[in-house]
């Protein structure tokens, strides 16, 4: 049989010799996780990012100061035991406004992000399977939000749904839900050209070619061969949108236009440090840091799935 070894072969081996072995297969996520742990910043700005999220998520926990607490005989005092991170100008720890501030502007970067995501995906597949006027019309879309000024924009739908979301919600959770439908809003649009551009391409390719010619219907050719294969640029794509959407709400809390004053989001942090830079720094350099490493952290975590998942790329 052409899968045996003849008996001869084996006689005739040394004790030193050795067989041909099969190869142990490696499943693809392993083999990603193992081109993302060769990028030494993304391994490491993973940890970071990590370490921040189980600070703002175990913090408030373990560090029992109330955010609201005000104590005047400790305002504008500097970084100490009693107060890590100093104090604002009402005496309030800022530390622990910092630990709570966080949890709000992640989870607005993670929200942010998946409904880009699912919008700009279930665009960009309904294009890239449509020909003629289907496709034409949602490019059309997205091509006018890409023209549209996104700051403006922001700042008039704040104005114009902020009352009616914090009757309706409440203030952090109206508030919350706003900033997250404007700024996901605001960032499908790269997304779902990705996809899109995906799509034509991997439309085209023999296992897809196979599995019509089987009579595969459309929605199982999308979902179960063509969808899985795009999810490697979406992934990058994704943890753009996050940082994306920290800067946007930070910006937003700078311009005293996103949480109210008593939620201490990052942003909202620096612009009530604003007047005090010259005598109480410290107040904008933490909350100022915390954007810049979860920001930084999170490009080079993208530039690692980038290469983690791309199989054209030999590392």
């Amino acid at each position: 049989m052409a899968g045996l070894i003849p008996a001869s072969v084996i006689a005739s081996a040394g004790p030193d010799s050795t067989l041909p072995v099969r190869a142990r297969h490696v499943s693809p996520a392993r083999e990603a996780w193992r081109r993302f742990c060769r990028h030494k910043m993304a391994v490491v700005s993973l940890i970071i990012l990590l370490s921040m999220v189980l600070l703002v998520v175990v913090g408030p926990l373990l560090w029992k100061v109330a955010i609201n607490d005000i104590d005047f005989s400790a305002r504008l005092k500097g970084p100490s035991w009693a107060h890590p991170f100093g104090t604002d100008d009402l005496g309030q720890d800022i530390f622990a406004r910092m630990l709570y501030g966080g949890r709000i502007s992640l989870a607005v970067g993670l929200a942010a992000m998946m409904m880009a995501i699912l919008v700009g995906v279930t665009v960009g597949a309904i294009a890239g399977v449509s020909r003629g006027a289907v496709d034409a019309a949602l490019m059309w879309l997205t091509d006018l939000f890409l023209s549209l000024p996104q700051l403006p924009l922001l700042l008039l739908l704040i104005y114009l749904f902020r009352d009616t979301l914090k009757t309706a919600f409440g203030p952090e959770v109206g508030v919350f839900i706003m900033i997250v439908l404007v700024i996901g809003g605001f960032r499908w649009m790269p997304v779902a050209r990705l996809v899109r551009a995906q799509f034509f391409s991997l439309r085209e390719k023999e296992y897809v070619e196979a599995a019509r010619a089987l009579g595969a219907s459309t929605f199982r050719q999308v979902v179960r061969h063509i969808l899985p294969n795009t999810l490697g640029p979406v992934i990058v794509a994704g943890t753009i949108d996050v940082a994306a959407a920290i800067i946007a709400e930070s910006t937003l809390s700078f311009l005293g236009l996103g949480f109210p004053p008593d939620i201490p989001t990052w942003g909202r942090l620096l612009f009530d440090s604003k007047d005090f830079l010259d005598i109480a720094s410290y107040w904008a350099m933490f909350p100022g840091t915390a954007i810049f490493l979860t920001v930084l952290t999170i490009n080079f975590i993208g530039d690692g799935l980038r290469d983690a998942l791309d199989p054209r790329k030999v590392m």
